[in-house]
């Protein structure tokens, strides 16, 4: 059932981010850090640069390939926003035609320049952020965003949202397939059958979220949620940052592909 596929790959960020390798093991805090400078530094170009951004590519490349997530994960989450952008960029080859330089006699114009550079940016932002995700736990986040000084109600909010996510899921999951068993040829196809579970799926969440809500109050909860045990920062987390830190400086305020091109040139 397709439904059914839709709720297990709903789970399968959560797996991948509980993976043994060397960017699964570093920090949480250290990721999410990198993660923001990297996104502040690729959004900070001026509109027109393109060429500037290719050297940013070597993060999401390096995340890809040592935490070993699949491209086609990335890509497939990326091409549901994609469209929307595109659709947004569009239109700047149509109001802005001057003419920035010429490619082999084709006229290059600053409309097509920052077209491109918009879908380089958010490229490299949402691939960036879903590698973060990818790499690490939800709650990994969630304590980091705890150390970053982010309000306690906000994370709180965070990961109940997360978590009842998928109870929610199963219990749509759950009356789904009660249709399909009741259900022979076409029939409950019709957009009132798919309204009436809706508004009852809505009625069962608020009953299932008072019981939930009266359970973990007879835990003990006190609208704070536990996290799990501080993680010492270590040497290789601090390695870590530096590097990427000073190649994220490197890539923001020096042409890099330009000093490539000058070594390449000398070379032949």
């Amino acid at each position: 059932m397709k439904f059914d596929n839709e709720f297990f790959s709903l789970g399968y960020i959560d797996r991948l981010s509980y993976k043994e390798t060397f960017i699964h093991n570093i920090d949480a805090r250290v990721k999410l850090a990198i993660s923001l400078v990297f996104i502040i530094c690729v959004v900070s170009f001026p509109k027109y640069e393109v060429l500037s951004l290719i050297p940013f590519f070597i993060f999401p490349v390096v995340f890809l390939a040592v935490g070993e997530i699949p491209l086609n994960f990335v890509l497939k989450r990326i091409a549901l926003v994609f469209p929307f952008v595109f659709f947004i960029a569009i239109f700047n080859p149509i109001f802005e035609r001057k003419v920035a330089f010429y490619i082999f006699n084709i006229p290059a114009t600053y409309g097509m320049l920052s077209f491109f550079s918009i879908l380089i940016r958010f490229v490299l932002s949402v691939s960036m952020l879903i590698l973060l995700v990818a790499t690490t736990s939800f709650s990994g986040i969630c304590y980091a965003l705890k150390y970053f000084r982010v309000p306690e109600i906000f994370i709180t909010q965070l990961l109940f949202l997360y978590r009842y996510i998928f109870v929610l899921s199963e219990e749509a999951m759950r009356m789904v397939r009660a249709k399909d068993m009741r259900s022979f040829g076409k029939k409950g196809t019709e957009l009132k059958f798919y309204v009436k579970l809706a508004g009852t799926l809505l009625i069962r969440s608020i009953l299932r979220a008072e019981k939930i809500y009266y359970a973990m109050l007879a835990r003990g909860f006190k609208g704070i949620m536990p996290y799990r045990k501080k993680r010492i920062f270590e040497k290789k987390d601090f390695i870590f940052l530096i590097v990427s830190v000073l190649l994220l400086y490197v890539f923001r305020f020096f042409d890099v592909i330009k000093l490539i091109g000058r070594i390449f040139v000398r070379g032949l």
